[in-house]
């Protein structure tokens, strides 16, 4: 995790289904592989052990294929495979639809101006953290119900939760009641007094009924907007400062973007998602034997998805390590594919356009702190949590 890009091309050259016999796992690490697993949704491939499953969890070799989790209490849907899965995602997805994230884009907009406002007087600052994590923090605290002066700490805490160290596995049920002290109070207040604005995810959650007829608990119902929690605040804060960087480290690249950011600053977002996305990978158990590479994988064994090795593969992407702002990108990875894709995706895909515009629009140059920019580690995300940069402003 120090720096795997080197690994994978090994594996995508040399070994594209490599078999690690401690945890009992095949990992993919050429695109063409992952984007045709991901679509296979007949049950072939369940979520059953997490799409994160923690070291703990793959030091058990299973004997066959692995039951769904039970309904009560009920974990996060995205272990569920199909009904409950799509059933509960319906419940969350209604704000991060097309149509519903088009209406954010003022929104996000105004808050990336916020930002810049309070920051770029100091000319210093985290790229980071105090704007793409500032602006995504606060946009997730508006769309479940809580304070947007909380963002902060929305902040600071889905970031704690992605810490571990290499080896360790993720553990992020470590983190999750820190998570929860925040959701579950959203979801009590809402069961208590319906009088106010509508609230659609946690309207939907409370009006859900399990496959037995019985509601959701408030912890359960809290459980099912952790996707939205995490996902929501971690990834695009990441995207955006590195791209910026990307950027900035070549000024032809970045004047051709500066000329026209109306229509060049979505072509730059793609490779920047391409380039920068921090997830690392993703795991399904087998559920019925599947056959890869002359590999039959039995059922109980896991397979995991090298989404970051699919974004570097040659095979898709001609002179993959470089970064190119307006590469032609037919088809993407960075956010999945199948039922298991980001729920978010359009509003990530918004938020990075809008970041990204308002910076260029507001900043004439800026230099990145390189010697005190970090990757913290962690088993999942290789991203750069600290950008700090130094900045000169338009018209000053």
């Amino acid at each position: 995790m120090a720096d795997p890009l080197p690994f994978y091309r090994t594996l995508r050259d040399e070994h594209p289904l490599y078999y690690v016999q401690r945890w009992d796992t095949y990992a993919l690490s050429r695109f063409a592989d992952i984007w045709d697993v991901l679509a296979i949704n007949d049950g072939t491939f369940v979520a059953s052990e997490g799409t994160l499953p923690s070291s703990a969890v793959l030091a058990t070799h299973n004997t066959g294929p692995v039951p769904d989790p039970p309904l009560s209490p009920m974990p996060f849907h995205a272990n569920f495979d199909a009904p409950v899965y799509t059933d509960v995602r319906r419940c969350t997805s209604g704000p991060f639809r097309s149509r519903s994230v088009s209406r954010l884009v003022d929104r996000v907009r105004e808050l990336a101006n916020e930002r810049l406002d309070e920051l770029l007087p100091r000319g210093r600052f985290d790229l980071t953290q105090d704007y793409g994590g500032m602006v995504a923090a606060a946009m997730v605290c508006e769309l479940i119900g809580l304070p947007t002066e909380l963002a902060p700490e929305v902040l600071a805490t889905v970031n704690a939760g992605s810490l571990a160290q290499p080896g360790s596995g993720v553990e992020v049920a470590n983190a999750r009641p820190g998570y929860l002290e925040y959701l579950r109070p959203v979801v009590e207040r809402r069961r208590a007094d319906r009088s106010v604005s509508a609230l659609a995810i946690v309207d939907a959650l409370l009006a859900y009924r399990k496959p037995d007829g019985t509601p959701l608990t408030d912890t359960e119902a809290a459980v099912q907007m952790l996707g939205v929690f995490i996902g929501g605040t971690e990834t695009v804060p990441k995207i955006v400062a590195h791209g910026l960087w990307e950027l900035g480290r070549r000024p032809d690249q970045m004047a051709q973007v500066r000329a026209d950011p109306a229509a060049t600053v979505p072509l730059a977002r793609e490779e920047m998602i391409r380039y920068c996305a921090p997830a690392q990978w993703f795991a399904r158990t087998v559920r019925r034997p599947f056959t890869i590479h002359g590999t039959t994988i039995e059922p109980g064994q896991r397979i995991i998805t090298l989404l970051a090795s699919a974004n570097r593969d040659e095979r898709e992407y001609p002179d993959p390590d470089e970064f190119v702002w307006d590469r032609r990108i037919e088809r993407q990875l960075a956010f999945g594919r199948g039922q298991h894709s980001c729920l978010g995706v359009h509003l990530a895909r918004l938020e990075i356009t809008v970041m990204v515009t308002e910076w260029l629009r507001r900043v004439a140059d800026f230099s990145v702190d390189t010697e005190h920019a970090s990757r913290p580690p962690s088993s999942f995300q290789w991203g750069w949590n600290r950008l700090p940069v130094h900045v000169e402003v338009e018209g000053v």
